[in-house]
């Protein structure tokens, strides 16, 4: 692969759950906020559900390059690149940010430089929702910072965290 940087960025629960019922179990501003900032420019890599799951307002995410990762090659995702293979998706010289779901995550997980993630103080009941959860992140991994726990403007607590190869 030929990117500068390859980063996974995803937000999760105490329990890991990066998505439930299609759709992102809370909401912290700040994290999307700070998702857009740092990917803006960039290249974002994502499955067909993920890019589904956005609302249409947003679709394709600007000022950012979509790549849209799907085992179907007649699939239409207007603004974005749809390519049938990650390998395809990840042949490029900008940074990229992985951006979900949970099958894209494990498959880039081992061409990853880096991981942000994002905790999400709150637990996601799996009696009603079908649960995502985040790549299983190994010992290979080592977190490089962890910021303190901060309140959202909508009450939820969250923390940042950066996680190098190494």
């Amino acid at each position: 692969m030929t990117g500068t940087l390859i980063t996974l960025i995803w937000a999760q629960s105490a329990d890991g759950v990066i998505g439930a019922d299609g759709t992102l179990p809370w909401h912290v501003p700040e994290d999307m906020e700070r998702f857009r900032d740092l990917t803006m420019g960039d290249t974002v890599v994502m499955g067909r559900r993920t890019w589904e799951s956005l609302p249409s307002k947003f679709r394709p995410l600007p000022g950012r390059r979509n790549v849209v990762v799907t085992r179907d090659p007649s699939y239409s995702a207007p603004g974005a690149e749809v390519v049938t293979s990650l390998a395809r998706a990840l042949r490029t010289s900008d940074d990229v940010w992985v951006g979900g779901g949970a099958q894209i995550y494990a498959d880039a997980l081992a061409h990853a430089d880096r991981l942000l993630i994002t905790d999400v103080d709150t637990h996601v009941d799996g009696d009603t929702a079908v649960q995502v959860f985040g790549p299983a992140v190994g010992p290979e991994w080592r977190e490089v910072e962890v910021g303190e726990w901060q309140t959202s403007r909508t009450g939820m607590r969250y923390r940042f965290r950066e996680l190098r190869r190494g």
